[in-house]
């Protein structure tokens, strides 16, 4: 009866939240004329980002592993923009998103806004790449650390341009330390506990995209790239799944806050506004390496101290094998 009690106050408590903090971006920018590439675009707040840029005339470039074909083509029926295309990118390999971005510098002649937005939700340490990194890490973070700067000279010759990134409120809760950077193994099980709440490696990697922008916009001052990021909470998207059949059996807590995101969160659309606002709206075009929840600049998470963001960056150059050549900023 207690836990009945606790499920339904949470569902009320979450609707509520949700009602009063959902913000909507109201920009009224053209973008005829422009290219935007968006990783991860072919569902959730991906495809939510991608049709609002659609509708406003901008190239949509949709960066994804699946699904590309059914998603173009939705694209351009509701946004009645013909002018949108899918590259097949695989972000668990390096060589993928290499063969990505020569494909991108090969045949676009700009790039104004860069949307990184892929993930996965798993929160066990389970599968090592290809490439000897942890797959959450990799997918979530890694990739678009090498893409960022793989397509940052396009991004300047395109300036004023954007990179925009979606983190998540479960970065603020990350207990990542610069000796875990690409976890080990046992990562999950040394602090089960909590890192069944904080979702292990998922949060590590919503917090490693946090620290990057914060670095990536000290390094591109003066090139009029301006990277920000967000923060997005309890949006139901399929992101949750693993999460949420991973988190069954573990506590009562933890797996019911899953469900309830699942069941009676915010929509995809809903979810993408602050995304798309950092992606395309004036009101953010002097603002470069923030936070931002539900449309408003927020403080960043505790844990991006200066040492932990140099580490992260000459990590991120090493297990990403970028050359001397290919450091753009």
């Amino acid at each position: 009866m207690h836990f009945i009690l606790w499920f339904v106050s949470c569902l009320v408590l979450l609707k509520v939240v949700n009602a009063l903090t959902c913000f909507w971006c109201k920009s009224k920018v053209c973008l005829v004329g422009k290219t935007a590439i968006i990783t991860g675009g072919a569902a959730g707040i991906g495809f939510q980002t991608a049709l609002a840029l659609a509708s406003k005339g901008c190239r949509v470039i949709i960066a994804d592993i699946s699904n590309l074909t059914k998603a173009v083509d939705e694209l351009k029926n509701v946004s009645k923009n013909q002018n949108i295309i899918g590259v097949e990118v695989d972000l668990a390999s390096f060589r993928s998103v290499r063969e990505f971005a020569k494909k991108i510098l090969d045949t676009e002649p700009r790039l104004d806004i860069l949307v990184c937005n892929a993930g996965i939700g798993e929160h066990k340490m389970r599968i090592m790449t290809g490439d000897g990194v942890e797959k959450t890490m990799q997918i979530n973070y890694y990739s678009h650390f090498l893409m960022i700067h793989l397509l940052l000279d396009l991004l300047k010759k395109s300036a004023p341009s954007r990179i925009a990134i979606t983190s998540s409120v479960l970065a603020y809760v990350s207990d990542l330390t610069v000796k875990e950077l690409n976890p080990s193994p046992d990562y999950f099980e040394e602090r089960k506990g909590w890192r069944t709440f904080n979702c292990g490696t998922y949060s590590a990697s919503k917090l490693c995209l946090a620290g990057l922008t914060k670095t990536l916009a000290s390094k591109l001052q003066g090139t009029e790239v301006i990277v920000n990021v967000c923060h997005p909470n309890g949006v139901r998207t399929s992101i949750y799944a693993p999460v949420v059949r991973q988190a069954i059996g573990l506590s009562y807590f933890v797996s019911s806050l899953y469900c309830l995101v699942c069941l009676f969160g915010k929509t995809p659309e809903e979810g993408a506004q602050t995304l798309i606002h950092l992606a395309h709206s004036e009101e953010v075009k002097l603002i470069n390496g923030r936070s931002f929840y539900e449309g408003m600049v927020v403080h960043p998470p505790f844990q991006l101290t200066d040492y932990f963001c140099e580490q992260l960056w000459k990590a991120s150059i090493e297990y990403t094998k970028l050359t001397p050549e290919e450091i753009k900023c």
